[in-house]
């Protein structure tokens, strides 16, 4: 009698997603402990290994152990759409996405689903919890979320090391064993995973009713970084409290970009391409450099008592129409009761303008030359009346506005961000914040939102001499991975390190003119910032550039350069290239020009010369078939526009 055949149960397979082109793969699994987890590989190479997923509620409960795969969605879709100002004009990248439905097999029977999308240049992972009968509301202390590395890898960040901070800070270099559970590292976290291997860049988007999240080391002592939500001030044991509602709730992109090197990750439009897309006509959102009075002192020599009055604000508006700039910023000090840093002044009115200026009239002055007025104004007041307050500035002629001082990124506070960024939008101003977190994409929904700070800048030459030139290069790798970047460059005061002193009042910076120019391509901001005072660009070399250089770009590329050492990149206007490089130590950077089309080109060259200040100018003609050098001092840098020949 034959032996009746054993069932056999075959596991189903894991669920797994790819890129459109094959190379970038995520398969979900199960821990050993039945937690969701994820791996990341690359042409085959495991850059992340099984990495646990989930949320923690508060008390340490948990939506992510005993969780059962119920069911697996599929779909592909392409991110196509169109940026009024950024480092590209159009963006159209494929994706392949799959939907991971949860359910606990317990009484509770709670469901979450993982949604992972995989494209060419990076991975993202979200959580969705469904509405269900037994869910109502969400207090969350923080999410799972791990990114275990599969070697130790050289990484590059900022350890803010608190939360509540203007995420103003130096990008170290830092082994992935060495990331500690107490640090709390900014996004994006950069980290090269080996010689000729791919390197990644932690980063998120699409953040709304929910913080920021942060890096720290794993508590298991693993190689790798775990997140870190923001907590909120009004309940210091949670991070997000929040109604799932008749829809679900549903948490930012964690975000993985993939590229072969450091430097290609800077054409990485992924941020942006995972943000909801702008609903409404913003064809009024105009980028362009804008003078700015506070830098400086401000200090203008036709104006004995420079500062915030109509004399100045006039030589400023004069300055910005003679070098084509389409804005001047008037900092703190135009209403009444401004001033005190992060600490609001008691009486202090962003709709009473102080004696010494008469705003309407400077905006009239402004008109008439074809310039712009933006004004600074403390982010509690807006806070607190904010439509009141936009719809006066929209009614006054105003063209944008620069909030101070957010200094946190919790959930309430990116509720504001998300406001604000609506409310300019409806009363059609342009807005800057400073004293703020990380960008996240959000330049796509809400493209009047230019620019942002949360960035150790050049305000910082005026106390410090912390702005060296290998800090202004690493930023180029890493905190500009994010979005734009509100720098305010322009100091026309070049001197080297050794020369170089501390002061607040017509302050130096310790890099070469050809390294200032440089930063307008090198960097990405719609609002740049041209810092310096009107009397520091007359009869300056390279204030030519300053005046030809665009503040928005149809396409970008990276050239050359190491992270922390050097820099080249270019970026497109229309039919003219222009080149960005900088440099920490002197080096000839050559570059090829097949990113040209077919023709003669003519490339107007501003290189640095014998002095810190000192910059030469000349042409050559070139064609897509040549190279093009530029010749960069020590703490140097040089710019080029590449023009079809007339």
């Amino acid at each position: 009698m034959a032996t009746p055949a054993t069932a056999q149960t075959t596991p189903a397979p894991a669920p797994s997603v790819t890129s459109p082109d094959g190379r970038v793969t995520v398969t979900m699994g199960t821990s050993a402990d039945t937690q969701p987890t994820y791996t990341l590989a690359v042409a085959g190479r495991t850059l992340i290994t099984p990495s646990p997923l989930g949320l923690e509620f508060e008390r340490y409960a948990k939506l992510a152990n005993g969780l059962a795969v119920a069911s697996v969605d599929r779909r592909a879709g392409e991110d196509r759409y169109t940026l009024p100002a950024g480092k590209v004009s159009s963006v159209a990248e494929r994706y392949s996405e799959i939907t991971v439905h949860y359910a606990e097999p317990t009484d509770q029977r709670r469901r979450l689903d993982i949604v992972v999308r995989a494209y060419d240049t990076g991975i993202a992972i979200r959580y969705r919890v469904p509405a269900q009968p037994n869910v109502k509301a969400l207090r969350i202390a923080n999410e799972l979320t791990q990114f275990a590395f599969a070697g130790d890898y050289a990484c590059t960040g900022l350890n803010l090391g608190s939360f509540g901070t203007s995420h103003e800070g130096e990008y170290d270099p830092v082994r992935a064993s060495a990331i500690r559970p107490h640090n709390l590292y900014e996004l994006p976290l950069v980290c090269e995973t080996g010689p000729g291997a791919p390197t990644i860049a932690i980063a998120e988007a699409a953040v709304e009713n929910w913080p920021a999240m942060y890096l720290t080391g794993t508590e298991t002592g693993a190689t790798g970084v775990a997140a870190k939500l923001a907590r909120r001030p009004d309940d210091p044991d949670i991070a997000v409290k929040i109604d799932v509602g008749t829809g679900g709730i549903q948490s930012p992109w964690r975000v993985v970009m993939v590229g072969t090197t450091p430097g290609s990750l800077i054409e990485n439009t992924l941020l942006t391409s995972l943000n909801p897309p702008a609903q409404g006509d913003f064809a009024w959102v105009k980028p362009g450099k804008t003078a700015w009075d506070w830098w400086s002192g401000p200090i203008l020599a036709s104006v004995p008592d420079a500062g915030t009055n109509d004399a100045t604000i006039r030589g400023y508006i004069d300055f910005a129409a003679a070098q084509k700039l389409p804005y001047m910023m008037v900092d703190e000090g135009w209403y009444v009761n401004a001033g005190g840093g992060a600490m609001l002044k008691p009486g202090a009115d962003p709709l009473t303008v102080v004696p010494a200026v008469n705003l309407p009239a400077m905006v009239e002055y402004g008109r008439q030359r074809g310039v712009g007025l933006i004004v600074w104004v403390h982010w509690k007041l807006l806070d607190a009346d904010m439509d009141r307050i936009l719809a006066q500035y929209e009614r006054w002629g105003l063209k944008g506005i620069k909030v101070d001082f957010m200094n946190r990124d919790d959930q309430e506070m990116i509720g504001f961000y998300h406001r604000i960024a609506a409310a300019t939008a409806k009363h059609h101003l342009l807005l800057d914040l400073h004293g703020a977190t990380h960008p996240w994409g959000m330049t796509r929904t809400w493209p009047n939102y230019v620019t942002q700070e949360g960035v150790l800048g050049a305000e910082y030459n005026k106390w410090t001499k912390r702005i060296t030139a290998r800090h202004n290069i690493t930023l180029a790798y890493t905190r500009m991975l994010a979005g734009p970047m509100d720098y305010t460059p322009g100091g026309f005061r070049n001197c080297s390190p050794e020369a170089f002193r501390i002061t607040a009042t017509a302050p130096e910076v310790q890099t070469t003119r050809g390294a200032g120019l440089a930063m307008y391509v090198v960097y990405e901001s719609p609002l740049a910032s041209v810092a310096d005072s009107p009397d520091a660009y007359r009869g300056a070399s390279g204030v030519d550039f300053l005046a030809a250089v665009p503040a928005t770009w149809d396409e970008t590329r990276f050239l050359s350069g190491e992270l922390g050492e050097h820099i080249a990149v270019a970026r497109r206007s229309g039919d003219r290239w222009y080149v960005g490089a900088m440099t920490d130590a002197a080096r000839t950077v050559t570059v090829p020009l097949s990113l040209l089309k077919a023709g003669r080109y003519t490339a107007t060259r501003w290189q640095d010369g014998t002095s810190p200040t000192d910059v030469t100018r000349d042409q050559v003609p070139v064609t897509a078939r040549d190279t093009l050098t530029l010749t960069l001092a020590r703490t140097g840098g040089g710019v080029a526009i590449l023009e079809p020949a007339r």
